[in-house]
């Protein structure tokens, strides 16, 4: 249902756009979000977007990451400027049926992740 890509090595102060492409049923009518993970920590929610454009981010990332949604792609940005090589991670999207639901890890959909390597 979600396929995530776009990863790759950057350096610090770079940019990175990471897209996920969604099916039709996953799409517009759902909340979509980019997490985030690294080994030996909780997955996190790094931003969120609703079916209405209402977005969130988290703070380490707001101010330098966008999401954004094309509806008429089926797809999820998440554009990455001056990234910190404590973004290392592997980024994952997900879908749910409600925006709160995204901020309990309650997602319906999820994909496979990409890698995201920051290089100081």
């Amino acid at each position: 249902q979600l396929q995530a890509s776009g990863g790759g090595l950057v350096q610090a102060g770079g940019s990175l756009r990471l897209s996920c492409a969604a099916s039709e049923l996953t799409s517009s009518s759902y909340a979509m979000g980019w997490y985030r993970q690294v080994p030996g920590k909780e997955r996190e929610l790094v931003a969120a977007i609703s079916s209405g454009r209402s977005t969130y981010y988290l703070d380490f990332v707001e101010g330098r990451f966008t999401i954004a949604r094309d509806n008429a792609k089926n797809t999820v940005y998440l554009q990455m400027n001056s990234p910190k090589p404590e973004d290392t991670a592997v980024y994952y999207c997900a879908a749910a049926k409600t925006y709160s639901r995204l901020f309990t890890l309650a997602y319906d959909y999820w994909g496979q992740g990409t890698q995201v390597t920051v290089s100081s």
